[in-house]
């Protein structure tokens, strides 16, 4: 291991690293090796009544502040990820197991700029007056909303954090951050560099398993708001807390998308399209496109050539440069995936290739999972439920309206994506599925400035774009009577 992380983590509470109120601590290990890298506190409930009252208590003066301020931290907070980006990659490589090349050329790049994208869109944010009459004024001010509760998953922490902190800073909240007990790590490394350039209180990290003093978060009658990333199992129980406080939340959770291909795309980039889709960061992507959609015409050359495709990916350590992918989180992960693939064979779907777990060489030591692809119809459970790994469903269609029909079939909403070079049938099949985002000849692609979220059961509210303000703030309205005169009513 090159990198050198911290033996114990502590909590980051009102500007202090604290070992909190409690004894216990969870290890994390690298999932690719079993290798011990570091303990942090799993934290009680009273930590996070402290950070809760350090956020309030900060929220006072940060809630105020130049915009012109917080948008120079949120550019300082950027430019000092930057210097240490391989740091910084090779941390989220070791901890969440997915390839060094992902997280150089990805997740770190991509957070830096969230920071950058909003200390920039804060900047050209405007109240509004409006003459309502000649001798009366409304005047619209977006205020932030106050202490926010913000709760991360396992599968991409690092940028997670940078969606959820850089619009909420922005917009002059104060943080209390629940990071998985998965995947802390990197979270932690951000943290003291957030703690370096904000003033006290204003992010809070309390780090511990979610079944703890997450809940406990959620529930929280001190937060003005909550921000999740996660399950749609969770983050339904998290909308209900938040509707039980009276107040906002916004809830990134699954999804089963489409990845559709007609008889007129690209096949040498459509090939690699299946695998953007199905094999990013292992198949544990929220927006994973899990249902592989193949018109018939081309179905049996467009399958065979996949087959071959999957069967030349490299698994192996993530830190090689070489790696196309990694291991999965955990071993309850791999567990989870090979419950779905024995489901799908149960089914009488046709596995295709893959379908287990690595069982000699380095591979078996670590959690990792073969590319796997099954032929299957849209019915079967393995076609409707969210699996979190590289297991992929091919299924044929016939034409724009069939697809259409099946992909909107489900009971998720959030990503999808179309390869044709009719942009007639590009544009049918992206308005005609009920998605929040739908990829055209690409997939997976994540830069700040295009909103994603989803529709159904993928979520409520949209990220990345500078919409998400409208989130992390509300609306006071000041009405001025400028006559000077009564209503004569009383």
């Amino acid at each position: 291991m090159a990198v050198e992380l911290d033996e114990n983590y502590k909590l980051l509470i009102n500007g202090v690293w604290t070992q909190g109120s409690g004894t216990e601590t969870i290890t994390s290990y690298n999932p690719a090796t079993g290798e011990k890298l570091a303990t942090f506190v799993d934290a009680t409930n009273d930590d996070v009544d402290q950070a809760v009252l350090a956020a309030q208590e900060a929220f006072k003066t940060w809630g105020r502040t130049d915009v012109k301020v917080r948008s120079s931290m949120l550019l300082e907070i950027a430019d000092r990820i930057e210097e240490k980006l391989a740091f910084f990659a090779e941390v989220e490589s070791l901890d969440n197991g997915k390839p060094i090349r992902e997280t150089t050329g990805a997740d770190i790049p991509l957070a830096i700029d969230h920071f950058r994208y909003f200390a920039g869109v804060i900047r050209s944010e405007e109240d509004t007056v409006k003459m309502i009459s000649d001798q009366t004024m409304s005047m619209i001010l977006c205020e932030p909303i106050g202490v926010v509760a913000q709760i991360v998953p396992w599968n991409f922490p690092f940028l997670m954090a940078a969606w959820k902190i850089a619009p909420a800073l922005a917009a002059g909240n104060t943080i209390v951050f629940s990071p998985s007990s998965s995947t802390s790590l990197s979270v932690l490394e951000l943290a003291k560099i957030l703690d370096d350039i904000l003033p006290k209180g204003v992010f809070n990290l309390v780090t511990g398993r979610g079944s703890k003093s997450g809940e406990y978060l959620q529930h929280h009658k001190g937060i003005d708001k909550i921000a999740f990333t996660g399950s749609t199992a969770v983050g339904r129980q998290i909308g209900i807390s938040a509707a039980e406080n009276l107040i906002p939340s916004t809830l990134e959770l699954g999804g089963k998308s489409a990845n559709i291909f007609f008889e007129d795309m690209d096949m040498d980039l459509a090939l690699e399209g299946v695998s953007l889709g199905i094999l990013f960061n292992q198949g544990q992507v929220c927006s994973a496109g899990s249902r592989i959609f193949v018109q018939e015409s081309i179905y049996d050359e467009f399958v065979t050539r996949l087959v071959e495709e999957f069967k030349k990916v490299k698994v192996g350590n993530p830190l090689e440069t070489d790696t196309q992918m990694g291991s999965q989180v955990n071993e309850n992960q791999v567990k989870t995936i090979d419950n779905y693939v024995q489901i799908g064979k149960a089914e009488g779907a046709k596995l295709l290739v893959g379908g287990g777990r690595y069982e000699e060489g380095p591979l078996a030591k670590g959690a990792f999972y073969q590319p796997t692809l099954f032929e299957a119809t849209n019915d079967l459970r393995i076609s409707q439920e969210e699996i979190f790994g590289p297991v992929g469903v091919v299924i044929k269609f016939k034409d724009a309206d069939d697809v259409i029909a099946m992909a909107n079939d489900n009971e998720y909403g959030l990503g999808g994506g179309v390869w044709t070079s009719n942009l007639n049938t590009a544009f049918k099949v992206a308005r005609g599925i009920r998605t929040g985002r739908m990829w055209v000849n690409t997939y997976a692609g994540f830069e700040a400035g295009a909103p994603f979220g989803g529709y159904k059961n993928s979520g409520i509210g949209r990220e990345t774009h500078k919409m998400i303000l409208d989130a992390y703030t509300q609306s006071k309205n000041i009405y001025i009577d400028l006559s000077g005169q009564g209503r004569g009513m009383y």
